[in-house]
């Protein structure tokens, strides 16, 4: 729990730029506006939104948030440091990122000497000169700057003294903020923090030194040792408007051996102060530093302060809206925020955890957004579905017949491949029926698919009839569809539309599909899970047949009656409030 004298730790979202790096992922500007927006209503203070120049998009993107600030988030222009051989003042890609509007500016530079000799072609000491001329002009055009040092880890074990000059380099030209980059996401936790130490040791260092250089800037073009670099830099904190405190140290991690989040914590705790990642972790190859884990932890665990409690309670809303927004779906099992993240199935748990959520939680789930879930499932046992009847506000009571009925109902569906952990909302219908209390919203009388499979064609078209019955009368419908499931979810909508205005916001967001028995062939039982939506709430229902059309009717019928419900129960709350 943090408090007013929690140590302040910075946040640095990269979604934006690193996170769209991820095979399968692209976003629009529109999506981008809508992701920058939700991360400052987080209290992210530092957004990475791109390269200004590297696409039209991005240019766009900065030109609209220049019309339009964020509210109390830096919007942060990404670039590389300048070419070899040229002039900052003379690099295209610079006068981009002036035009962006931006305050602050994250270079980015190369730590590993093999990367400046193999990739850039040019010498140890032109690529110090590059560093330095780059932050250099961004600074006397007003920016202040952020440098991230690529690759820092990997040059760090190669050759130490060329990766601290690097770093020399960027303070001496006026970074106020040095990033250790792990961009190839090889290290391991004990070296990371090893490493930051030295590196926060190195830079006291620098800062006690006595300058006695005649004329720093001079000797700072030059090739020198790190000792004498260190002088340097200590001359050029003093400026005519006071003294400029020695930049601070981030960390920006990469997920290629499952340590991006584990290595960010150790960064911090070897004393960096900001910490860069993104939602999700989402990210090239294997991902970055996942923000939605990495800000409990340090604000929960550690005792940081990096957004307020409020805010904190948005995480898991944003975490899913981000998935939304780039359309992937979001992880169930992730920590903190999947929907499996506090979920329960054991009857032993479910009981203790009744009794005692501190007996299998580590933390509330309210504290960042979630919340506790039961699952149903054949190894339930009568205190999971007493709880789960409890978290859909129905109260049963265990020495009844009906609880026990529900329980067995469950178990023998379950036996038949039906899955409810998965599909709760067909298992809160299924309280329902046993309990008497079902709403009968409409019944469909029968349906009939016509599939037309041309050969040649890659698409297939669908017709789908169905006739259902309101209130006592009967609606025949007919609709088509790029496929059977998709013409018969548009009949059943087309029928009752009219009698339920309401179905039009609802829409049908996934669709899977298992074979239970592939041994038998075509004869092989399916389970069909439907995931609907309306907006603002997600639920899932659950089909099984030995016909995938037979068992996707059940799912999708059940996911219209389901929303129906809760539209029922949310106009129900509304008029006992007024």
């Amino acid at each position: 729990m943090t408090t007013n004298s929690s140590p302040q730790l910075w946040l640095y979202d990269t979604t934006l730029r690193d996170g769209t790096q991820r095979e399968g992922l692209s976003v629009s500007i529109e999506d981008k506006l809508r992701i920058a927006r939700r991360l400052d209503q987080l209290g992210i203070p530092f957004i990475e939104g791109g390269w200004p120049g590297a696409n039209p998009k991005d240019v766009q993107f900065f030109w609209q948030l220049q019309e339009d600030p964020l509210k109390q988030a830096e919007i942060v222009a990404f670039c590389s440091t300048r070419r070899p051989n040229s002039t900052a003042a003379t690099e295209p890609m610079l006068q981009d990122i002036l035009a962006a509007g931006t305050r602050w500016v994250t270079i980015f530079g190369k730590s590993w000497d093999l990367h400046v000799t193999t990739g850039l072609k040019t010498t140890l000491e032109e690529n110090l000169a590059m560093i330095r001329d780059t932050i250099e002009y961004l600074r006397s055009q007003g920016r202040r700057i952020i440098y991230d040092a690529e690759h820092w880890f990997d040059g760090y074990k190669h050759n130490r003294d060329y990766a601290l000059q690097t770093l020399e380099a960027a303070i001496a030209s006026g970074a106020e903020w040095l990033v250790l980059c792990d961009t190839n996401g090889g290290t391991l936790p004990h070296e990371i923090s090893q490493i930051v130490q030295d590196v926060i040791s190195h830079l006291s260092f620098v800062s006690q030194c006595v300058a006695e250089v005649p004329d720093a800037r001079v000797l700072a073009n030059a090739a020198l040792s790190v000792e004498a670099t260190g002088v340097i830099c200590q001359e050029l904190m003093t400026e005519d408007k006071g003294q400029r405190t020695m930049p601070q140290i981030g960390i920006h991690t990469h997920n290629d051996s499952e340590m991006a989040v584990a290595n960010a914590i150790a960064a911090v705790m070897a004393g960096a102060k900001m910490v860069q990642g993104t939602i999700n972790g989402y990210g090239e190859r294997c991902g970055n530093a996942n923000l939605c884990s990495l800000i409990p932890n340090l604000q929960l665990k550690a005792g940081y302060s990096c957004i307020t409690e409020d805010q904190l309670t948005q995480l898991t809303e944003a975490s899913r809206f981000v998935s939304e927004v780039v359309n992937l779906a979001p992880d169930e099992h992730a920590p903190f925020v999947g929907r499996s993240a506090f979920a329960h199935k054991g009857g032993i748990h479910v009981s203790a955890v009744e009794r005692n959520p501190l007996t299998y939680e580590h933390i509330q789930p309210e504290q960042v957004g979630n919340r506790r879930r039961i699952v149903i499932s054949e190894q339930s046992g009568l205190s999971n579905v007493l709880a789960k009847a409890r978290s859909f506000g129905i109260e049963l009571d265990q020495q009844k017949a009906e609880a026990r009925e529900i329980l067995q109902r469950l178990k023998d569906l379950e036996s038949e491949g039906f899955q409810f952990e998965a599909a709760e909302a067909s298992f809160v219908l299924l309280m329902h029926e046993a309990l008497g209390d079902r709403q009968k919203f409409f019944e469909v009388k029968g349906f009939q698919v016509h599939c037309d499979l041309i050969e040649g064609k890659e698409t297939s078209n669908a017709l789908a009839t169905v006739k259902v019955a309101v209130d006592g009368k009967n609606i025949l419908e007919a609709a088509e569809g790029n496929g059977p499931v998709a013409a018969l979810d548009a009949a059943l909508r087309k029928a009752l539309v009219n009698f339920y205005p309401q179905i039009a916001t609802f829409d049908l967001t996934d669709y899977k599909v298992r074979i239970l028995n592939g041994h038998t062939g075509t004869a092989a039982k399916t389970r069909v899970l439907v995931e609907s939506g309306n907006g603002r709430q997600r639920w899932t229902t659950v089909g099984v047949s030995t016909n995938i059309l037979a068992a996707s009717y059940q799912a999708v019928v059940e996911g219209l009656e389901y929303g129906l419900l809760l539209h029922s129960q949310a106009e129900a709350a509304l008029k006992a409030s007024s």
